[in-house]
This record gives structure tokens, sequence and C-alpha cells, in this order.
């Protein structure tokens, strides 16, 4: 059964079948997440949910209001990889698995001492058995 992966260079930290991508907009404030899915044919993206708007972080036309997020479920199709960049300038990229978040830095620290943002920039998420 295929899992999603974080890829920089020689490091590879696998993740789940099923996760959540979600950052804080350095400038609004505001929360975004991003439910994803490994299938055999690559990357799925299921939901997005958007707390706010303003800055290039327009819900989609399509969300709906539920609470305190704006959910939306784009029909892309399945993605062979996305890239994730750290700049180290914001917060980190969190994971979310099996409802536990961690910083992305966390879970790619765990593989080497020192890939703090801006050496572990690109990061690959993609797709392996």
């Amino acid at each position: 059964m295929p899992v999603a992966c974080l890829i920089t260079g020689a490091h590879v930290a696998r993740l789940a079948v099923a996760f959540t991508l979600a950052w804080t907009h350095s400038v609004e404030k505001t929360e975004w997440q991003e439910d994803w899915r490994a299938t055999p044919r690559g990357l799925v993206l299921d939901a997005v949910r958007v707390e706010g708007s303003g800055a290039g972080m327009e819900p989609p036309e399509d969300a709906t209001r539920e609470g305190r997020f704006y959910v939306a479920h784009p029909l892309l199709p399945p993605q062979s990889e996305v890239l994730l960049r750290r700049s180290g300038a914001t917060a980190d990229w969190r994971v979310c698995m099996d409802g536990t978040c961690r910083p992305m830095g966390t879970l790619l620290g765990a593989l080497s001492a020192d890939l703090s943002p801006a050496a572990a920039d690109p990061v690959r998420l993609t797709v392996c058995d």
C-alpha cells in the first residue's frame, strides 16, 4: 500500500496514507489546511480549509463555511509530487497524522541533525511504497 513521503536530498521521511498539511499565513495569520491521501495514481487533495481571506489566502469559490473555516473539495487530478518550500522566515509546515500535528522540521530532523529549513529546502511530497 502506498504512503506519502517527504523527500529532501537523500533523506526520506515516510508519512501515512492520509495526512493533513497545515500552515499559518505569514501576513494574515490565518490557518490553511489541506487533507491529502496517497493512492497508486498519486497524491489526491481531498479537502481544503481556509480560516479567513486576504493577502492571497482567498477561500475557493465553491467553499462553504463550517465553523471557523471555509471548506472546499477541489477537483484536481492526482499529483505525482508537491513541492514544499521552507525559507525559515516563516513558521514551518505542520504535518498532521492520526490526530497529532508536528512541524515538518521535526519529521525531517529525525533523519539528520541539520535539516533546518535552509538545509532542507525544497522538500518534495510524493508517494512511496
